[in-house]
């Protein structure tokens, strides 16, 4: 009876509940379940129960759910509005870079099959350019076999564009097509290697702005060529895009690559 009384006065009651936890409560048809609830009571507590001694765990959930949906709500936009702000920041670079009249005008060069190329034979394709020389002794090599693993990296992904290799000489004297030939199959098959005249080298190293300036000649008639350094990236309607100089990785130009092609796609749509 006094178990019944202290049940029924509510909270106040939690202390005298405690001090009957020794008490044996009689073996009555209904004996048991005072003790199944005398223990669920004491191991909840008032806190853990509502005005009517029924658990809040359903509503607790209710509310950490809504929390994480508003909280994954917040995540998205806050990623929303940065890959927009990146694809402005984008547009801006490549409007000033434009300004800077890179690549304007066409050139005529032979690749390493004797085939006469121009300037509009790569027109719809994205393009990373190398201006540089077969003899020289480690630069060059680096900077090409860091263009081609960045252009191995973007075929690997089906769902970008295809991005043509191309390498051009900035000597001329040495590097005629057939030691062209030579040289590029060493990199990529898709690899193109254009040389021309020293007219002609000269007028599409201008439009790129490339310096070059052959060294003095050895007892061997060998030398070194002095030249611009850059990986030159151009989109699809052969404007100069972006350029990238020995400090950044293939890594580095790839994710480049990825973000013009997607500032490129936003603008036509």
């Amino acid at each position: 009876m006094l178990l019944l009384l202290l049940l029924g006065r509510g909270p106040k009651a939690w202390p005298g509940l405690r001090q009957l936890k020794s008490l044996i409560l009689p073996r009555t048809p209904g004996g048991e379940a005072l003790r199944v609830r005398y223990r669920l009571l004491s191991k909840q507590g008032p806190a853990e129960t509502g005005g009517q001694g029924q658990p809040q765990g359903p509503g607790l959930r209710t509310r950490l759910l809504i929390t994480a949906l508003f909280g994954a709500g917040l995540g998205g936009a806050w990623l929303a509005a940065r890959a927009e702000k990146e694809q402005r920041r984008q547009q801006q670079r490549t409007e000033a870079l434009r300004q800077v009249a890179v690549g304007q005008g066409d050139f005529s060069l032979l690749d390493q099959h004797g085939q006469a190329r121009c300037k509009a034979d790569f027109r719809g394709q994205w393009v990373l350019l190398y201006f540089g020389f077969t003899h020289c002794p480690d630069i060059c090599p680096d900077e090409l076999e860091k263009l081609v693993q960045a252009v191995r990296q973007l075929e690997a992904e089906p769902a970008l564009p295809p991005v043509q290799p191309i390498f051009i000489t900035v000597d001329p004297e040495r590097d005629d097509v057939a030691a062209m030939a030579r040289y590029v199959q060493d990199f990529h098959p898709r690899l193109l290697g254009l040389t021309g005249s020293p007219e002609q080298i000269a007028q599409v190293s201008r439009s790129y702005r490339v310096y070059y300036s052959a060294g003095p000649k050895d007892e061997d008639q060998d030398y070194i060529v002095d030249h611009s350094i850059a990986i030159y990236l151009l989109n699809p309607d052969g404007l100069f895009t972006d350029y990238y100089g020995r400090s950044r990785s293939a890594e580095q130009i790839v994710n480049s690559v990825r973000q013009h092609m997607a500032t490129f796609c936003s603008v036509l749509s």
